[in-house]
């Protein structure tokens, strides 16, 4: 079986987060996660613990081995599959988008993104930036908006955070008020 089939099963599978499948993927799509040479393993840790809430079908790192950190409380990379990697680019499901979170002038504003039914997340370093190698194979190339970088974490949290929202905002009916009109 080829490395991309398998990282395709691996997505769709029976890997995903059980909780927020019948929530959030109602529609079959899913997001994976991609952390190009990330700088600190210790922060690795706790965007694992994001990706495990937010019900991310995997993990896939390139650069430094992750090992297992004090921070992973929720012992995410028991439940998550979490894939080492000589490029990012070997780790993309098959019928996915990928998709760079980048701080560039050309990229679209998170608030107004529309993410892929299939996406494949991919971050950098906090200490740089993934630059052209890799963002000229994502399709979309997204920015946070905020005053300054993120730490990888937060980041990660915020992405699918977006992401969560607007899938259960496009799923649900319009919201009824609950408390009656004031005076």
């Amino acid at each position: 079986m080829a490395f991309r089939q398998l990282v395709s099963r691996l997505a769709h599978g029976r890997f995903r987060h059980r909780k927020l499948s019948g929530i959030l993927a109602k529609d079959g799509g899913y997001a994976a996660i991609g952390l190009q040479n990330p700088r600190d393993r210790r922060k690795i840790a706790s965007l694992l613990r994001a990706a495990f809430c937010f019900g991310a079908a995997l993990v896939a790192v390139s650069g430094k081995r992750y090992k297992v950190q004090r921070t992973d409380t929720a012992s995410a990379h028991v439940h998550l599959p979490l894939l080492e990697v000589a490029t990012l680019q070997q780790a993309i499901p098959y019928d996915c988008v990928p998709v760079a979170i980048e701080r560039r002038a050309d990229a679209i504003a998170l608030p107004t993104y529309v993410h892929p039914l299939n996406a494949f997340y991919v971050f950098g370093p906090e200490d740089g930036d993934l630059g052209k190698a890799v963002t000229s194979w994502c399709r979309d190339v997204v920015y946070i908006p905020t005053a300054h970088s993120l730490n990888l974490a937060a980041a990660v949290n915020i992405v699918l955070y977006d992401r969560a929202a607007k899938r259960l905002a496009s799923a649900s009916p319009a919201p009824t008020n609950p408390l009656p009109a004031g005076p």
